[in-house]
């Protein structure tokens, strides 16, 4: 019994530090001593001391960003849910007469990055609704939430402290850094670390402003795939049948096969017809599971998952472009 005892003694330790180190994390922290300690390496990183005054004096943690933290879309809603709000008519032909407006500025961008326009209208689409819902969530106040929870504290310090470099650069002000709740901005949803990595001055002002300028978003945008590895010359993916006997390692983007083999296995188009006759290699996948829909992706898809890593994002940016350049996948 006194072995017994002791053992359930030391789980309920366990559990007290467990539950404690989350509540730590979440409320009782002092807040002001983890400020204070982020505010001198911001310091020693060589923002100035008024970007972080503006910035830090009055940001306090905010409680709802958590729970939105914890249920993600992307990764809790079906396939069918998730495409049935981020691909629809409505988008597709905003994407279209988007698409045509502005012909010259694609024109120049497809040109000097090698990135085929209609992903680029899906990529603007899905993320922000062609720009209707840019977020209206202080940045520095996102970030700084994020990163003093404890869940991913270690990337939101990095992308906060990106954050305040490029209100240091001066390429946009305090109050206007406004965004998603994760911190994610402007038109295409860059977080700051993306921003300093690939955001680029698309008009030649000397700024780049990702919220209001057109070529700065739709350059950034494409500078992003072609430096994760876009090829041009290829699309995304496309939706497949299935033969009966395929088996579980058969799926994923670990496995990949070229066109020619997955024909060789019974793997057929969504109307039943050979696969094309490409010289490319792709991966299969069903993002909802065993008798969920079957993609087989190209390489064009993994960047997009290097976007945002989950596979229904990728598949709706793919389908949406598909349906705004009026073409089926190949």
């Amino acid at each position: 019994m006194k072995k017994y005892f002791i053992a359930f003694c030391l789980s309920g330790l366990c559990l007290f530090l467990t539950l404690g180190q989350a509540v730590y994390a979440d409320d009782n922290a002092d807040y002001s001593l983890w400020l204070e300690n982020f505010r001198e390496e911001a310091q020693h990183s060589g923002i100035k001391a008024e970007i972080l005054k503006t910035a830090l004096s009055q940001v306090k943690p905010l409680d709802w960003i958590i729970k939105l933290d914890r249920a993600q879309p992307e990764f809790t809603k079906t396939l069918d849910e998730y495409l049935a709000g981020a691909v629809t008519s409505r988008r597709v032909k905003e994407g279209q007469r988007l698409l045509s407006e502005n012909s010259d500025i694609l024109a120049q961008v497809a040109k000097e990055y090698q990135v085929q326009p209609r992903f680029l209208m899906a990529l603007w689409g899905i993320e922000t609704n062609f720009g209707l819902h840019t977020g209206k969530v202080p940045v520095i106040g996102a970030l700084v939430t994020l990163a003093y929870d404890g869940r991913r504290s270690d990337f939101f310090r990095s992308e906060l402290l990106a954050a305040l470099k490029i209100l240091d650069q001066g390429h946009i002000t305090y109050d206007q850094m406004k965004g998603s709740w994760a911190g994610a901005m402007g038109q295409v949803q860059f977080m700051p670390s993306t921003f300093s990595n690939f955001a680029v001055d698309g008009n030649g002002d000397a700024r780049i402003d990702l919220w209001n300028t057109r070529e700065d978003y739709l350059s950034s945008a494409a500078n992003y795939l072609v430096k994760s590895g876009w090829d041009h010359k290829y699309t995304w993916g496309r939706e497949v049948n299935l033969p009966k006997h395929l088996a579980a390692d058969d799926f994923g983007l670990e496995q990949q096969r070229s066109l020619s083999e997955w024909q060789k296995l019974g793997v057929r188009t969504i109307g039943d017809k050979d696969l094309p006759k490409i010289e490319i290699t792709a991966s299969l996948i069903q993002p909802d599971g065993p008798g969920g829909r079957a993609f087989l992706v190209y390489a064009n898809y993994r960047v997009l998952m290097k976007w945002n890593r989950a596979h229904r994002f990728a598949i709706a940016v793919g389908s949406l472009a598909d349906q705004i350049g009026g073409r089926k996948s190949q």
